[in-house]
């Protein structure tokens, strides 16, 4: 073998392993994040202590049948779309207007859950604001909704050593509904502790490195005032808290919170997302983000097929995904390429 034809070799298994690390995490990521969605919708705003979930159920507090999932999936997977037509902004805001009005990216045709402020920010847009009036900017505009959305970043992001140019993406696409430096920051963190997940870190190395991430890149920023909101994130000392420590509503802080906490307690996907959802409150959302963690680090093998097969339009979704996944490898690909190479 010429040496030419070797170095081709090589850039072909680099480009094989570099498509191999996405695939292993893309689907369950994002499919962990869903399947933990379903689980909650039945029981979401139900107090504490009130049901004990087990697996995928249906009805409840929305009367949709079992393998139903939310607002949260579907901006999810608009998100993606978006990204996938490399659309601006603008384009992004009509997907969700059309979720809202018309029924558009839903597992049975109709809407059935939005947030406050999203709502607010779509009506923002349609009524034609500027772009940066869209988002809720008041501190009373911290709901979970740009945080339960923002996952898919992460294989777009993998890639991205420069973190001024990571946080203006997270930035970017939080802000369309959700602009107070508080919600940010939660996003930020989370792209950042499932950045290291991806890296195939350990959770506690994972969690220590977004936290430092956090406290060392924002220092001197808008975001730092914002530090105290989140000082049991940033501090490390989530593992510690007691269930009874955890808050599991819809405020953006709580919600990564008591994530984070179920992911940190457990070390499989099952226990992690049934752990999440049995807090009460807003269990999907925090079902979703617990589950996308769980996905993220357990890879394909931890989801428990038997969930995965009760999603509605399952197929669907996996075809987002997996097109998604086509998606964010030749961005990769052309990444290394353009910074010299494999």
């Amino acid at each position: 073998m010429t040496r030419s034809s070797l170095l081709e070799r090589w850039d072909a298994d680099d480009r094989s392993y570099l498509a191999l690390r996405i695939k292993r995490r893309l689907i369950p990521a994002i499919m962990g994040g869903v399947i933990a969605d379903a689980i909650g919708v039945p029981v979401e705003f139900m107090g504490r202590g009130g049901f004990n979930i087990t697996g995928i159920t249906g009805y409840g507090t929305y009367n949709q049948p079992p393998g139903t999932w939310s607002d949260d999936t579907t901006m999810t997977f608009c998100l993606m779309e978006n990204l996938m037509e490399e659309q601006d902004l603008e384009g992004l805001m009509r997907k969700f207007a059309d979720w809202r009005d018309h029924g558009y990216m839903t597992p049975h045709g109709h809407m059935f859950d939005i947030g406050r402020t999203t709502e607010q920010s779509v009506d923002r847009f349609l009524s034609g604001f500027s772009a940066d009036q869209w988002g809720g900017g008041l501190e009373s505009d911290n709901g979970n909704g740009a945080l339960m959305r923002i996952s898919p970043l992460v294989f777009l992001l993998f890639k991205e050593f420069n973190f001024d140019n990571r946080l203006k993406l997270v930035e970017e696409i939080a802000h369309v509904t959700h602009r107070h430096p508080r919600s940010t920051l939660g996003c930020v963190f989370y792209i950042e502790f499932l950045l290291g997940l991806f890296n195939n870190n350990k959770p506690l190395k994972a969690y220590k490195q977004a936290a430092e991430i956090c406290l060392n890149y924002l220092k001197g920023t808008k975001y730092e005032k914002e530090f105290p909101a989140y000082e049991r994130v940033l501090n490390l000392s989530i593992p510690d808290l007691s269930k009874d420590e955890i808050v599991s509503d819809g405020y953006v802080v709580h919600s990564l919170e008591a994530a984070l906490w179920s992911f940190l307690k457990h070390d499989n996907y099952r226990d992690i997302v049934l752990e999440a959802v049995n807090l009460g409150g807003d269990t999907d959302t925090i079902g979703l983000i617990a589950g996308t963690m769980a996905g993220m680090c357990y890879h394909k093998e931890g989801l428990p097929e038997e969930w995965l097969n009760e999603i509605v339009k399952k197929d669907e979704l996996l075809d987002i995904c997996k097109r998604y996944f086509d998606f964010c490898t030749e961005k990769a690909i052309a990444k290394v390429e353009a910074e010299g190479g494999f």
